[in-house]
């Protein structure tokens, strides 16, 4: 759905059912269309219709991390040593299966991958370096830094 065609084919509500959704997705269908103005039934159609084409992909929960004992965040960039399909398929297998990694980005620049990792602390984070990413063979190096504090998450740009 990144063709720029499609995305014009959104109208004014659509684009407010999305906006309205990308911030409380447990609105119920007569919330959500009162904040769009209109009535639930083509409401609902419109929303099951976003979801059919994609532009709705899921659902999903906002934990709280600190309730959850792993508060702090850490952006991790890593470097691999080769970039053969191997080590490719091997180290992008590996990463998505360690739980202290909430995102996983390929990127281009000095580094190949760049990780965002809840942790408890300094402490949390060096068994995570060690226990976990630096057993997974093919990475040369990596560099990291903790998040002082999130100032925005998540939201999408919607064209007008």
């Amino acid at each position: 759905m990144s063709d720029e065609s499609s995305v014009r084919s959104l109208d004014a509500i659509d684009r407010r059912i999305l906006r309205e959704l990308s911030g409380d997705g447990r609105l119920s269908n007569t919330q959500l269309a009162e904040r769009v103005g209109l009535s639930p039934s083509p409401c609902w159609q419109r929303t099951r219709r976003l979801e059919a084409e994609g532009y709705i992909r899921g659902y999903a929960a906002l934990l709280d991390r600190e309730l959850l004992g792993v508060p702090e965040t850490v952006l991790v960039e890593v470097m691999l040593d080769r970039h053969d399909e191997e080590v490719l398929e091997n180290f992008g297998r590996q990463i998505v299966e360690l739980p202290e990694v909430i995102e996983v980005w390929l990127v281009s620049g000095e580094y190949d991958y760049m990780l965002k990792v809840a942790v408890s602390g300094t402490r949390g984070y060096e068994d995570f370096l060690r226990k976990r990413l630096f057993r997974i063979p093919g990475i040369r190096n990596s560099r990291s830094c903790f998040a002082l504090r999130c100032l925005k998450q998540g939201g999408v740009p919607l064209p007008e």
